[in-house]
């Protein structure tokens, strides 16, 4: 194998805070992200919660100029990127010839909302020039790279649920086959639009009240929104500049259920565990922690745990398991570094955030999901899964340093 990968570097803007510190505070605190939506949404809209990113104001981050050119999901790219960058020490020069892989599952929804409403309900006829680079999936990561200076390679992993842990992997194939030392990598989106709220209440995944991952009285999703970036380095990179490393990035596992396109394959997703141990060579023994989908919905919670079972045999029930969705709800495309961020930080600290809102288990949800308040222990290794519509499945292994 080639030598390590090791995380420098973290940035965060969530519905649990504006930075960071702010979210992995609330992560320990047990405290939850979601909140009704605001009044003025259409009458026929029958979501009414969801876990936006609250006292957000562009205007401290951006000038107004800035802001007309950048859709929603780039703007939270771009302030978690300076955050992880910033955290991580490093200069412009240093990131040069790296690499930025940004994942999203929606990508500029708030552009296409707006396209869509002034050329059907205000009749309009001309857009604004820029509106496909505005809105175009691949946006934030182009802005990422513009704002940081990167000239290597940079593109966007789209994959629903699983994004940001496939945009991770990849950074992290990338640093290990030595095409670059450094990279920024993570996830972002803003799905609060009134199409794509209407899309996901079609669904009938959205819970009512909140999220209650393996728990009797669960009853589906909240949505997220916000974005998390990771700086990545090889370990002689990070040396050479005696950065402070918070764990290795050890290993990744990919997988494809090739089944349903929504409903989750036990087999789909244990595969991409163990794929993750292998990549790590860490054995199942090993994990103390892993942070789970956990999406609150009937299927996945009863499917992830099966998977988990079936990957670790009988260490299953010896790890602590927790959905950090419960509190930041699921902000897709952005999900998984949400989760991987917490995963870094519960080794970091040796604390396990908890699984908020938990009852009592629901049926076929039998392990350890560190019900309703965070437990301090020492986190040798963790794992962070996702899995996504269209069995898309990506797991990220950490080891602390």
């Amino acid at each position: 194998m080639a030598g390590k990968v090791v995380i420098t570097g973290l940035g965060t803007i969530t519905p649990l805070g504006l930075n960071t510190s702010g979210f992995w505070q609330s992560l320990v605190a047990g405290r939850s992200g979601a909140t009704r939506l605001p009044e003025q949404l259409p009458a026929d809209l029958k979501v009414r919660i969801g876990a936006q990113v609250q006292e957000y104001e562009p205007l401290r981050f951006f000038s107004p100029n800035d802001i007309s050119l950048l859709d929603r999901l780039s703007q939270f790219a771009l302030i978690a990127a300076r955050e992880a960058v910033a955290d991580a020490g490093l200069s412009r020069d240093e990131l040069r010839d790296g690499a930025v892989i940004i994942g999203t599952g929606c990508g500029g929804k708030e552009t296409d909302e707006r396209v869509y409403q002034m050329l059907y309900r205000e009749q309009k006829h001309r857009l604004h020039p820029l509106t496909i680079p505005r809105g175009m999936p691949s946006a934030a990561a182009s802005q990422v790279s513009m704002a940081s200076g990167v000239t290597g390679p940079v593109f966007t992993v789209s994959s629903a649920c699983a994004s940001a842990n496939h945009a991770l992997i990849q950074a992290l194939l990338l640093i290990r086959s030595g095409l670059v030392e450094v990279a920024l990598a993570g996830g972002t989106d803003a799905p609060f639009t009134y199409g794509l709220l209407k899309a996901w209440e079609a669904l009938r995944v959205l819970s009512p009240d909140g999220c209650r991952p393996f728990s009797n009285d669960r009853n589906g999703l909240v949505l997220g929104e916000g974005a998390g970036v990771i700086v990545l380095e090889s370990e002689g990179h990070a040396k050479r500049r005696s950065a402070t490393i918070y764990a290795e990035f050890c290993g990744g596992g990919m997988s494809a259920d090739a089944g349903h396109i929504t409903d989750p394959s036990t087999a789909g997703a244990a595969a991409a565990i163990s794929r993750a141990l292998q990549d790590a060579r860490l054995n199942p023994e090993e994990i103390d922690y892993l942070n789970a989908h956990g999406t609150g919905t009937q299927a996945n919670d009863i499917s992830e745990t099966r998977a988990i079972r079936l990957a670790f045999g009988a260490h299953a029930d010896g790890i602590a398991i927790s959905s950090t969705k419960s509190m930041h709800g699921h902000a897709l495309g952005a999900a998984g570094a949400f989760e991987m961020i917490a995963t870094i930080l519960a080794i970091k600290h040796g604390v396990a955030p908890a699984t908020i809102n938990f009852n009592e288990p629901g049926s076929g949800c039998d392990l350890d999901y560190i019900p309703n308040q965070s437990r301090e222990m020492k986190i040798r290794a963790a794992l962070s899964n996702s899995f996504a519509f269209g069995g898309l499945n990506a797991v990220v292994a950490v080891r602390a340093c």
